[in-house]
């Protein structure tokens, strides 16, 4: 087989959830490169707008902000695609939320709203789509989802992340649960567990460059990871060389998952 058939996803629709930023707009932009209408969202529609209007220069790529955290917010993402679309070949769940308080003053609200963006909101959108993805989905050729999840959700973090270490791990098993479920319907559903990257959620670390060189001294592949990392993890589980996977956690860490 060749490896430009193996990995061709042209011609496919996708949709990437918190796509102006950081680990979204990395998988976006490697979608957009390859051929796919990519349809991005975001809470700030500036952003949204300036990185669709960026990666528009390449290929195909459509903003449509809004905010996933509210069921209007998913409808309106929806309705926004589906008006357009027939059928989706991909949907990326990586928007996300964290909060960081000591145990003893960790809120309520900051198990609401993480709990609401990063778990909920990937349940009720995918199956929001789950038309459209049926639609797209064949035994050859599966529709794909895919969830952004954690290296947090699988080891246990250094900072006072509890909601967002929770999470992550919710998604990962959320995402097997689901795989197990939609089978029959040609959709496979996979999980990638990000470490560290250049991403607005890091950047209050990565941006201090003796804690960068910290963290990079943490990495046992030591550096951080850079956007054809995440592009390449996601343009595997998207195209036919992915296609027999489904139900899998899949770490793009530097090896940091290794640890424990």
């Amino acid at each position: 087989m060749k490896i430009s058939e193996l990995f061709d996803v042209s011609g496919k629709v996708a949709v990437v959830t918190g796509g102006s930023r950081g680990i979204g707009e990395m998988i976006a932009e490697g979608l957009v490169t390859n051929g796919v209408r990519v349809y991005i969202t975001a809470r700030k529609a500036e952003a949204c707008d300036a990185t669709a209007e960026r990666l528009s220069s390449i290929g195909e790529c459509i903003s449509v902000p809004t905010d996933l955290s509210t069921a209007a917010g998913i409808e309106s993402l929806a309705s926004a695609v589906t008006e357009r679309e027939d059928s989706l070949h991909i949907l990326v769940n990586n928007a996300g939320a964290a909060w960081g308080a000591p145990i003893d003053e960790f809120p309520e609200v900051g198990f609401d709203k993480v709990l609401d963006v990063n778990v909920k909101a990937p349940f009720l959108l995918t199956q929001r789509f789950l038309p459209q993805l049926r639609a797209a989905a064949s035994a050859e050729d599966p529709a794909r989802v895919i969830m952004t999840g954690s290296i947090d959700g699988i080891r246990v973090p250094n900072g006072d992340n509890f909601s967002y270490s929770a999470s992550k791990a919710g998604i990962h098993m959320l995402a097997r649960h689901m795989a197990h479920f939609m089978n029959d319907d040609n959709i496979t559903v996979n999980c990638i567990a990000p470490g560290p990257f250049d991403s607005k959620m890091m950047s209050y670390l990565l941006d201090d460059p003796k804690i960068r060189a910290g963290i990079e001294a943490t990495v046992p592949m030591r550096r951080i990871g850079r956007p054809e990392d995440m592009a390449g993890a996601v343009l595997f589980l998207a195209s036919r060389a992915g296609s027999y996977l489904t139900g899998a956690v899949i770490p793009v860490d530097g090896g940091v998952s290794t640890h424990g």
